[in-house]
């Protein structure tokens, strides 16, 4: 290989460098973001579900107590029917 082509090469990737810098620098640009009023409606909701309680305690908190006192009493029926019901749907 002659050194002189390799020199000749080299100069040629020089000059492609310093054309890429050029043209970074010549644009400016910024980013903006828009968020619809649909979009803003649901981060609303989003937020309002997120700040709610996942147990409501004044539902639960009566069955608690009567699980606790031995109170509770399941009608093996009904119990039985509903339990019916959700196996033929899943089939």
């Amino acid at each position: 290989m002659r050194i002189e082509a390799y020199t000749q090469v080299q100069q040629l990737y020089q000059t492609k460098k310093t054309t890429r810098a050029e043209k970074a620098v010549k644009g400016s640009f910024s980013d903006q973001v828009q968020i619809s009023s649909i979009g803003k409606d649901i981060q609303t909701a989003k937020l309002a579900v997120a700040n709610t309680a996942d147990i409501r305690e004044e539902v639960t908190a009566p069955l608690k107590s009567a699980v606790a006192d031995g109170s509770y009493q399941v009608n093996e029926e009904s119990f039985a029917a509903k339990l019916f019901e959700k196996y033929n749907e899943m089939r």
